[in-house]
């Protein structure tokens, strides 16, 4: 049994669970006729939400007060799929953040207001699962709603799961990808080569450009003190440290943060397979 706490409409209401953590509850008919203070059987419970937090979970209550509640089972739907697919959980908040896009999104097909995914090449080309992703949510929408979304809006979601995976916020994860792609084109101009983006070093590579910019834009840098070891890979691997140099200066001069000597070696060792994957 769960006691009511407030009424969102007649088939969602709020609650807490056991933990005295609010919570949303949906369901037929749970919250028709009903009052502050009601109790709400077990049996009535279709599904239950929550965010990460009391905010977010009042941000999902207000979420779903204004939208359609067919948006929020397709969403729940898709993230559902994205982390079938990644083998993962996804970051609660994201809900929110891709229900009220979904929603967005379809409002501007209706209004032939399309936007332009200026990161679309990089998001294809570095998230490429996320992008897959994107693409079946954009079909799951059609198929829903018979509104047929862009292949910009597919880039679009694979960005709020790539977000939700890291657990930063949009802003930031537009950040990481802008980074990632100028990194990208430092390397390749640094060592004079195409990277082959086939290949497990490459991808490799890329999963760690993701969290590295995770860490610096959510100024979580790692740190170490083994001094010997990172005076090794200095020494061992200096052509590649002095790349990791040249991208640390672009970084402090684009996004005014400091990469700490811990994570110039990590970057170190990750150019050095990706240049030289023969030779490490």
């Amino acid at each position: 049994m769960y006691t009511i706490t407030k009424i969102i409409n007649n088939n969602i209401v709020c609650s807490v669970d056991k933990n005295g953590e609010e919570i949303i509850l949906r369901g037929l008919g749970i919250g028709f006729k009903k009052n502050k203070g009601s109790l709400i059987p077990d049996d009535m419970i279709e599904k239950i939400y929550r965010g990460d937090n009391n905010k977010n979970t009042n941000k999902m209550q207000q979420l779903f007060s204004e939208i359609p509640i067919e948006y929020v089972d397709v969403c729940s739907e898709i993230i559902d799929m994205a982390e079938d697919a990644l083998g993962k959980k996804l970051n609660k908040n994201i809900l929110i953040t891709l229900t009220d896009h979904v929603d967005f999104a379809i409002e501007r097909k209706k209004k032939n207001m399309e936007y332009k995914n200026a990161l679309l090449h990089e998001i294809k080309n570095f998230y490429p699962v996320e992008f897959g992703i994107g693409k079946k949510a954009v079909e799951i929408i059609k198929e829903k709603f018979r509104e047929e979304l862009t292949e910009d809006e597919a880039g679009f979601i694979a960005l709020h799961i790539v977000n939700a995976e890291l657990d930063t916020d949009m802003s930031n994860m537009v950040n990481i990808t802008e980074m990632i792609q100028a990194v990208t084109e430092i390397v390749k101009k640094y060592y004079g080569i195409e990277l082959d983006t086939e290949s497990l070093d490459y991808s490799r590579f890329i999963t760690h450009m993701k969290f590295f910019g995770q860490r610096i834009f959510m100024n979580k840098m790692a740190v170490d003190d083994d001094m010997t070891f990172n005076r090794m890979i200095r020494e061992r691997y200096s052509e590649d440290y002095n790349c990791a140099v040249k991208i640390r200066g672009y970084i402090s001069a684009k996004y005014n943060k400091i990469i700490s000597e811990e994570e110039m070696i990590f970057l170190t060792v990750h150019l050095r397979r990706i240049s030289k994957p023969d030779k490490l």
